[in-house]
């Protein structure tokens, strides 16, 4: 418990985590289960190439998204660029300056310009309305971001999406077992990509998928993600490596088995976080909505200075020092990153409000109720202790702080 502002850490006191607390800490499933597997990989000699246990993957991930066909892929960000590939994309892709900078990072990669929207202040995601605003001629697709575990509005970017005969896609890193009503994020659109990166809340080491009902692009990239080959000698396509091996396959089957379990986690540690901040003035938790499955995997909180006191990355610098590695994501938004910000960007003044506001706190299991509660209380005293604390941060006392971590994963 700190007494005063003397100490806290930034400004010499005792740490309260002598183990950093991060963003995203991998959960892992039946450890025993994930050696049985990969005993059998052993036994087999079979490491990779569209191996037994990706195809398991493949099969659970069509069976929990619905998708008519799942392709598993060495990560999400390949993935994408797949799905531009096999969907023949050229010009321009409208997408949202939120999002991690890999959804748009995928599009130039493949030759593409990525057009940044602004996003929604109250939802975090892409409208339609605003996509409509950035089509032009050269427009030959919409790429919008399930954000925080919560579905972007579907139908709405759907019917856009009809109106001007323009392809779909859905970056789903964040969407793993989350649902629109009844139906599973993993069937909308042209294609959904799905990352199981390990700081996702279900991980195969590294890895991802893709999903879709298309046939004929399913096809595609199949034969593009092993190189175009379709046998020991034929290839009939251009394509790359991004296969997944089976040892990352048994990772993500043997999480898939826990996913209840992470979620129950999930969900328990941002209603214990939500009743802990819930009188904090000028720090307000995002409240997953009501609609369809979720998976809480992110507890996302939003500072107002004018109310606190003290600002967001005053309070990120302290909670590190602290050794909670809260985070600032997608800050600056993707379109003030290299190499855009060097390009002629649209004000974006939403963007740019959240990304000002938005702090990231660690969940999962590996966080107690009482880590929370000793989170949740040097928030409040960094807050009750706000104009102080920002005074001695601009008086000199920020020369004797650490700079702000990076993630460890």
């Amino acid at each position: 418990m700190k007494r005063s502002v003397e100490d806290l850490a930034i400004f010499g006191g005792t740490r309260t985590f002598a183990e950093d607390k991060h963003v995203g800490r991998p959960n892992l499933g039946d450890r025993a289960a994930f050696h049985k597997k990969i005993d059998e990989i052993f036994d087999r000699v079979w490491l990779t190439n569209d191996g037994p246990v990706v195809r398991e993957l493949e099969a659970r991930i069509a069976n929990i998204t619905g998708a008519r066909h799942a392709l598993a892929v060495c990560n999400a960000t390949v993935g994408l660029e797949l799905v531009a590939h096999g969907l023949e994309l050229s010009g321009e892709v409208v997408l949202p300056a939120w999002t991690f900078v890999a959804t748009a990072h995928a599009m130039r990669w493949v030759g593409l310009t990525p057009v940044f929207s602004d996003v929604e202040r109250s939802t975090h995601h892409l409208s339609a309305e605003l996509a409509a605003r950035r089509i032009t001629p050269r427009t030959t697709a919409i790429l919008a971001t399930h954000l925080w575990g919560e579905p972007c509005d579907v139908d709405a970017l759907t019917a856009l999406a009809k109106k001007h005969r323009l392809k779909l896609i859905f970056d789903a890193a964040h969407a793993f077992g989350v649902g629109v009503g009844q139906r599973p994020i993993g069937t909308f659109g042209d294609a959904e990509v799905f990352s199981f990166h390990g700081t996702k809340f279900v991980n195969s080491f590294e890895g991802g998928a893709i999903t879709t009902n298309d046939d004929e692009l399913a096809r595609r990239l199949r034969l593009m993600r092993n190189f175009g080959f379709a046998g020991f000698d034929l290839v009939l396509h251009l394509g790359t490596n991004a296969k997944m091996h089976e040892a990352s396959a048994a990772m993500a089957l043997v999480n898939m088995d826990a996913m209840g379990v992470f979620m129950t986690a999930n969900r328990v540690n941002l209603e214990t976080y939500q009743q802990a901040l819930a009188d904090v003035p000028g720090v307000r938790l995002r409240r997953p909505s009501g609609n369809g499955q979720r998976n809480f995997q992110y507890v996302v909180a939003e500072v107002d200075e004018a109310l606190t006191g003290v600002s967001r990355d005053d309070i990120l610098a302290v909670l590190q020092a602290e050794g909670v590695i809260a985070r600032r994501y997608f800050y600056p938004g993707a379109h003030r990153m290299e190499p855009y910000v060097s390009e002629e960007q649209p004000s974006l003044p939403m963007t740019e409000e959240i990304a000002a506001q938005v702090l990231i706190l660690p969940t999962g299991t590996a966080m107690s109720p009482v880590d929370i509660c000793l989170v949740t209380d040097l928030i409040r005293f960094v807050v009750a202790h706000g104009p102080a604390i920002a005074a001695a941060r601009g008086s000199g006392a920020a020369a004797h702080m650490p700079p702000l971590r990076l993630p460890r994963s």
